[in-house]
């Protein structure tokens, strides 16, 4: 048995599992501290587990995303860059929103050393220079640093000896290396680095309560959190790698839609209390953006789902436009429903009070709702429009896909979508965030430049697989289940040396876990 737990801006939701099947399930609302809640939902099926103990428990969060959106808890973080002159032209941290700059920006470190894209050295690198800085951290008292260099996903040499030089005069010191999160790009990934240290010790901090709060509960059982693409990572790497979890819950609701359905290639639409957040499935794995993802106003190019997210959820306040026609969100009463929406004594005239009106679900009290049946209707009719007007848009070609919603505000889609070839909602849709959490796998992931001058191509190939496997058994794989899902090779011919950006990932099933 297994537990999943998925934690959202509105509600936290929980599931039991034992192999395929569902044997409970428990909603309940996301609380400030987020952790209350949590352990709320965790407990309920601990209980459930009666005599028998689960073998895992795996958790999607938002505490992350959460400190880089409100600018707290985030820890004043130094940057070490390689490269001297070339990566002088724009410095660390200059594309940061100032608010976000003014909480983590910490000193700067321009100094020599980084490789081009084949290898070469730019300028040699200069320990003296590491250890200069890295007094002067220690003299700040500065926990968390970055190191970062021009092309170190295609050499890392370079980040790794200057990581040692800091590490040894400021042993305590958080660390860590571009080439570890992101992919090429220097600026983006760098910020990226910045965005994952900034968080690295409240990463500590909640890891370590969410260790001790499952032992209270008499859970001795491992602990999983999940990232961005859809699979877990083990406690010990979620330490070190917390900005990998930032995008987890549209990950989560979309492998549970592809579990609950059976189909590997649709639409999903999660519909939760503040968004419906919609993205698309390629082969049971959300497809990943090819853009430059923007984390908290910061751009980064380590890989997230492509979500749109509308401000259309059970929570979005609705007004009747001067036109006529109905206005849906995008702010939300949010967690506050139960307080504000009409159907529970309210004012506020929310998507929940129209569905009820509608008479297409039957929650609180349809009769507070100040709504004809023809204006609730109405309102629907909108919803469905805005959705369909995205899916249309999403898809990506001229055939329609099956579309799964899922989320406890699916009840909202009660109208036809006409770019859809159907709409599927399977049983326990309304938690399908936590089954996706609960039947994750472990992955691992690299995005490098590879030069094949040389070198045989098939021995360029099975380097990048065997990178993409360590990391999946790094992150908490069990070795022997561990196989690659997806492989992308693109030449770049604009580069000399016979250069190819190589995308590879690994999945595989949890180590040590019989579920």
């Amino acid at each position: 048995m297994r537990i999943g737990i998925d934690v959202g801006g509105t509600n936290t939701d929980a599931v039991l599992m034992d192999g395929t099947e569902v044997l409970a399930s428990f909603k309940t609302a996301t609380t400030p501290d987020i952790m209350t809640g949590m352990m709320k939902a965790v407990a309920q099926m601990a209980e459930a587990c009666g005599d028998r103990r689960p073998a895992c428990v795996m958790a999607g969060t938002t505490h992350f995303a959460n400190a880089l959106v409100e600018r707290k808890r985030l820890s004043r973080t130094a940057v070490l860059r390689l490269g001297k002159p070339y990566g002088a032209a724009i410095p660390p941290f200059a594309a940061f929103p100032g608010e976000l700059a003014e909480v983590v920006q910490g000193p700067v470190f321009l100094l020599s050393g980084g490789h081009e894209f084949d290898g070469r050295e730019i300028t040699p690198f200069r320990p003296e220079e590491i250890v200069m800085a890295a007094e002067r951290l220690q003299e700040e008292g500065i926990r968390t640093a970055v190191v970062s260099s021009p092309f170190s996903p295609v050499n890392d040499e370079m980040e790794r000896r200057a990581a040692e030089l800091v590490r040894s005069v400021c042993p305590d010191i958080r660390i860590t290396k571009s080439s570890e999160i992101g992919s090429v790009g220097l600026l983006e990934r760098e910020n990226a680095a910045i965005l994952n240290a900034s968080l690295s010790l409240l990463a500590e901090e909640i890891v370590d309560a969410l260790r001790n709060a499952l032992r209270e509960l008499g859970l001795d059982c491992p602990f999983y959190l999940t990232q961005n693409d859809g699979t877990l990572m083990n406690a010990d790497y979620a330490r070190k790698y917390p900005v990998l979890t930032l995008s987890s819950g549209p990950t989560n609701s979309m492998r549970g839609a592809a579990y609950l359905s059976g189909l590997k290639d649709a639409i999903v639409i999660d519909i939760g209390g503040t968004t419906a957040d919609i993205g698309i499935l390629s082969g049971g794995f959300p497809l990943t953006s090819s853009r430059t993802s923007e984390i908290a106003g910061v751009r980064t190019n380590f890989r997230i789902p492509d979500v749109y997210c509308l401000g259309l959820g059970g929570g979005s306040r609705v007004r009747k436009r001067e036109d006529g026609g109905w206005a849906i969100g995008p702010d939300s009463v949010g967690y506050r429903i139960r307080e504000e929406a009409c159907v529970f004594g309210g004012s506020a005239l929310t998507m929940t009070d129209a569905a009820a009106a509608a008479g297409v679900t039957d929650v609180g009290d349809a009769a507070r709702v100040p709504l004809t049946r023809e204006e609730a209707s109405s309102i629907m009719d909108e919803a469905a429009r805005m959705l369909d007007a995205i899916v249309d848009r999403m898809k990506p070609g001229k055939e329609p896909l099956p579309v799964v919603a899922v989320g406890g505000g699916s009840v909202l889609l009660a109208k036809p979508l006409p770019s859809a070839s159907r709409v599927v909602k399977a049983e326990h849709y309304a938690v399908a965030n936590a089954i996706g959490a609960a039947i994750a796998q472990v992955g691992g992931e690299i995005d490098r430049i590879f030069s094949l001058e040389g070198r045989n191509r098939e021995d360029v190939l099975a380097e990048a697989k065997q990178l993409a496997v360590n990391r999946a058994v790094d992150a908490g794989a069990a070795p022997e289940t561990v196989e690659i899902v997806s492989l992308h090779e693109v030449p770049l011919s604009y580069l000399p040396g016979s250069a190819s950006r190589i995308r590879v990932k690994a999945v595989g099933q949890l180590k040590g876990a019989n579920a």
